[in-house]
C-alpha cells in the first residue's frame, strides 16, 4: 500500500513527486513515454516557481542551466512602447528563468533520483481505476506484464489527454482560440541579450526570447496553422514585422501550434486529484501553464502528508480544489489578455492600442503588469 501514486512524470509530476520524497512517504511516479521528451514549447520558470524549488535544492541547478530574463521590451513596428522590469517582484529571483523544458525535466528527475532511487517509473501506463473508499486500486501495464497497484491517493498529471482524469469521469469542458503561431529557435544575432522582445506588430505579434547556449526563441502569430512551414517562412515573417534578419539555415527547431483552454469540472473526486494539465489548460503565450502545475503539486503536498497521517479528512480536498481553479481562471484570463494585444490591429484602433500599452508602461501600473506577468498573484 502506497502513500500515493502519481500518473505522468512530466515537469509537474516529477516535481510531486520531489515534494512528497521530501516528507517521506511512499510513492510512485509512473511515466507511459520510455524516454525523456525531445522537444518543448515551454521554457518560463517564474519566480513562484522559483521560490518553491529552493526549499528543494532545485533552484541553483536551474539557474546554472538557464537565462535570467529580467526585463520585457514592448515594441511597435515603429518606435519603442516601453520596457517591463522584473526586478521589483521577488528578492530572491527577480527575473523569469529560461530553460526548455526537456532540459528542466532531466533536473527535476535527478532531484528526485537522489531523493527517492526507483520511484519513477517508465514505460508504464496506468489502465484502469476503482476506489474502494479508503483505497485506490488500479492496473498498470509495462512491457507487456499487468500488475494491480493500491494507494491512499491517486494523482493525475498525465496532461490534458489525462487517463485518470477520464476514468474517474470527470468532465473537462473547453475550446480552441482562432490564433495560431509558428515558433523556432535560432543564434541570437540580435542585441536584446537577457530581455525579452515582444512587437505588436499590424500583422500579428512577434515575440522573442534568449535560450540557453547562445539561442534565441521567435514566436509568430499567423492567420493559419502553417503545419508545413519551413525556417524561412519564419525568418520572412519576422523581417516582414520587425525588420530583423534571422539565420534561417541555422534553424535550431520549428513548429506550429494552435492553442486552447480546458478546465476539469473537479480537480478533487475522492480520493483522485488532478494537478497540471489534466486539470487545467491555457494558452502558452504568457508561458503560465507548466508553472501553475507546479503550484498546483506545491498546494497539494502538504495535504496530501496530512491526509496520510489521518489529520485531514479527504473532503478537505476541496479548499484545495476552489482555490487552483481560481488560479486558473485567472491565469485563462491573462492568456487571453495577452492574445489579445497580440493580434493584427490596424488604422486607429492599432494606435489606440499602442497608446493604452505606453502609457500603461510609463506609469505606476508598470509594477502591477510585471507581477502579473510573473504570476505573483497565481
Amino acid at each position: 500500500m502506497l502513500d500515493v501514486l502519481i500518473v505522468g512524470g512530466g515537469p509537474v509530476g516529477l516535481y510531486l513527486g520531489c515534494l512528497l520524497a521530501a516528507r517521506g512517504m511512499s510513492f510512485q511516479v509512473l511515466e507511459r513515454r520510455s524516454e525523456p521528451g525531445a522537444h518543448s514549447r515551454a521554457i518560463g520558470i517564474h519566480p513562484p516557481a522559483l521560490e518553491a524549488f529552493d526549499r528543494l535544492n532545485l533552484s541553483q541547478p536551474l539557474l546554472d542551466a538557464g537565462v535570467r530574463m529580467t526585463s520585457g521590451i514592448v515594441r511597435s513596428q515603429r518606435a519603442l512602447l516601453g520596457e517591463l522590469s522584473f526586478r521589483g517582484t521577488s528578492s530572491a529571483f527577480p527575473f523569469i528563468l529560461s530553460l526548455p523544458q526537456q532540459q528542466t525535466e532531466q533536473i527535476l528527475e535527478q532531484r528526485l533520483r537522489e531523493l527517492a532511487p526507483g520511484t519513477l517509473r517508465r514505460g508504464t501506463e496506468w489502465q484502469t481505476l476503482r476506489d474502494e473508499g479508503s483505497q485506490i486500486s488500479g492496473v498498470a501495464r509495462a512491457q507487456g506484464q499487468t500488475e494491480t497497484l493500491r494507494a491512499r491517493f491517486l494523482v493525475g498529471a498525465d496532461g490534458r489527454r489525462s487517463v485518470v482524469r477520464q476514468l474517474a469521469g470527470v468532465a473537462y469542458p473547453g475550446g480552441t482560440y482562432p490564433d495560431k503561431y509558428l515558433m523556432g529557435d535560432f543564434p541570437d544575432t540580435t542585441a536584446f541579450r537577457q530581455a525579452a522582445v515582444i512587437y505588436l506588430a499590424e500583422g500579428g505579434v512577434v515575440e522573442s526570447f534568449p535560450l540557453p547556449g547562445g539561442l534565441r526563441r521567435w514566436v509568430v502569430r499567423t492567420d493559419a496553422l502553417l503545419t508545413a512551414a519551413v525556417a524561412a517562412d519564419l525568418t520572412a515573417l519576422v523581417r516582414q514585422r520587425t525588420g530583423l534578419h534571422l539565420p534561417a539555415q541555422e534553424c535550431h527547431m520549428l513548429s506550429a501550434f494552435g492553442v486552447r483552454h480546458h478546465a476539469a469540472r473537479r480537480m478533487a473526486k475522492g480520493r483522485v486529484l488532478l494537478i497540471g494539465d489534466a486539470a487545467h489548460e491555457v494558452s502558452p503565450i504568457g508561458g503560465q501553464g507548466m508553472n501553475l502545475g507546479w503550484l498546483d503539486a506545491d498546494a497539494l503536498a502538504p495535504l496530501l502528508h496530512e491526509a496520510t497521517q489521518g489529520s485531514l479528512p479527504v473532503h478537505h480536498f476541496q479548499h484545495y480544489e476552489r482555490a487552483r481553479q481560481r488560479s486558473a481562471r485567472l491565469a485563462t484570463r491573462q492568456a487571453e489578455l495577452n492574445m489579445l494585444f497580440g493580434r493584427p490591429g490596424h488604422g486607429l484602433a492599432r494606435q489606440a492600442r499602442e497608446q493604452v500599452l505606453s502609457g500603461l508602461l510609463a506609469s505606476p501600473a508598470q509594477t502591477v503588469l510585471a507581477r502579473a506577468f510573473s504570476m505573483r498573484w497565481l
